[in-house]
């Protein structure tokens, strides 16, 4: 089948390089584009774009979605399909314009995480399993009919960053199945139950502040899920402080602040939460480097009873 290929961040590679290496034509890949990122503000691809561009690919950098010369270009293309993996929300028009349609690589297991931050809310939640599906795009996001779906187990150590790139993996091999299984009319989509509906929305700047009067274990499992980026964050003498590799420790403390330092190791620091502790291994003090603990300590003085957090 002939493919147009749209998708932004490194998420999506392993399903494009699935289908290079498949008997289907990749005809265009689209992806956002250039921005000035980092501190010298060098103009940037996306990592698909990057990517498209060293294979040789033709790169269709796609600003307004809704733009005539667009669908104009892209219909002359004659594509069968379109395959979306982690790029932006397409107007009808452009979704119709192959000739079978258009569907999309999902980091969960449909209908359960609609929206924009699948993988983050499975860890968020504690989840022990996840998964990535594929299915018809339809004008409602994340709606479409179910081609196929993959199970997977969420391990103890697992953040995002360490799901994302299982995920990304079983979606590619899940993408090519897909395809084939298209191209040969086996499979004509199972309807979602709407009933079994979650919501995964997008992670906003004020989800990043930890609130120690909640659990450890919620605690912990948003460190997970937010980790490396954007991070979970306290203060600690007016610094903001990331904090990320941690555990839930269950232990009755007691009338202690939340926030407040219970034991102070060269291995890890003890924060008293609303239920029990986090035992932290691994942080980011503002303008230094991510580092363990003990590094941290090497040089910061840091003593029980303290206090992180909004200043009382």
């Amino acid at each position: 089948m002939r493919i147009i290929f749209m998708g932004n961040p490194a998420f999506a590679i392993p399903s494009l390089n699935a289908i290079l290496e498949s008997s289907h034509e990749v005809v265009a890949v689209i992806s956002n584009p250039e921005k000035r990122m980092g501190r010298g503000k060098t103009l940037s691809h996306t990592p698909v774009g990057q990517f498209a561009i060293e294979k040789g690919l033709n790169l269709i950098q796609a600003n307004l979605l809704k733009d005539p010369d667009l669908h104009s270009r892209l219909r002359d293309l004659n594509a069968d399909l379109n395959v979306v993996v982690a790029y932006r929300i397409l107007p009808q028009l452009m979704i119709d314009i192959p000739r079978i349609g258009s569907i999309n690589v999902h980091a969960s297991l449909l209908p359960k995480y609609r929206g924009a931050a699948p993988i983050q809310w499975a860890l968020m939640n504690g989840d022990h399993e996840t998964g990535v599906s594929t299915f018809f795009i339809e004008r409602k996001v994340d709606t479409g009919k179910i081609i196929h779906q993959k199970q997977t187990p969420i391990d103890i150590g697992d953040d995002y960053e360490s799901l994302s790139s299982k995920l990304s993996e079983l979606g590619s091999a899940l993408l090519l199945k897909s395809l084939n299984d298209i191209e040969l009319g086996k499979n004509v989509g199972i309807s979602q139950d709407d009933t079994l509906m979650t919501r995964a929305p997008k992670i906003s700047p004020e989800m990043t502040h930890i609130n120690w009067e909640e659990s450890g274990e919620t605690i912990a499992n948003w460190i997970r899920g937010l980790s490396p980026k954007p991070g979970m964050s306290t203060q600690y003498k007016g610094k903001n402080i990331r904090l990320f590799q941690c555990e839930w420790i269950v232990k009755q403390i007691g009338n202690s602040y939340p926030g407040s330092i219970y034991e102070v190791d060269n291995q890890y620091i003890e924060i008293i939460t609303g239920n029990g502790l986090l035992r932290v291994y691994e942080l980011q003090l503002e303008g230094k480097r991510r580092m363990p603990v003990q590094d941290f300590l090497a040089g910061n003085k840091i003593q029980k009873g303290e206090y992180l957090g909004e200043t009382f």
